[in-house]
């Protein structure tokens, strides 16, 4: 690894402390803006999770479901930013087709599925057991 790589690898590290937290809370909140400008699935899902998540909050269930049904919702987010992160750096390496890429990406994909898939269980299994 060049010298030049080093160094920049090392600026970027963290310290310890608040200031550390204070960054970390920085990126996190930076990562969010750009999933939400660049990343259509993010939007979609965005769209859907909020009146979900007022929803959960309205229920008029216990507030252990109401913490599953957010956090169902909150985890299909969770993969999606993981996915689109992983796009971005497949991208980043190469635009031209390959196998190992597509591998990749429709993992992710399938990630961000079941992903989905688990928060309509959880959704279908709190709303079953108070209505059905």
């Amino acid at each position: 690894m060049s010298e030049e790589r080093t160094e920049y690898g090392e600026r970027m590290k963290s310290k310890a402390g608040l200031g550390r937290i204070w960054r970390a809370f920085g990126y996190s909140r930076e990562g969010l803006w750009a999933a939400a400008k660049h990343e259509h699935a993010f939007r979609q899902e965005l769209f859907l999770v909020g009146p979900l998540g007022v929803l959960a909050v309205v229920l008029p269930v216990g507030w252990v479901e109401t913490a599953l049904l957010i956090a169902s919702l909150l985890g299909v987010l969770i993969v999606e930013l993981l996915n689109s992160a992983m796009e971005a750096c497949v991208d980043y390496i190469s635009q031209e087709r390959h196998p190992l890429a597509k591998r990749a990406k429709d993992m992710g994909s399938a990630a961000v599925f079941l992903a989905m898939t688990a928060a309509a269980l959880v959704w279908g299994a709190v709303l079953g057991a108070h209505w059905l």
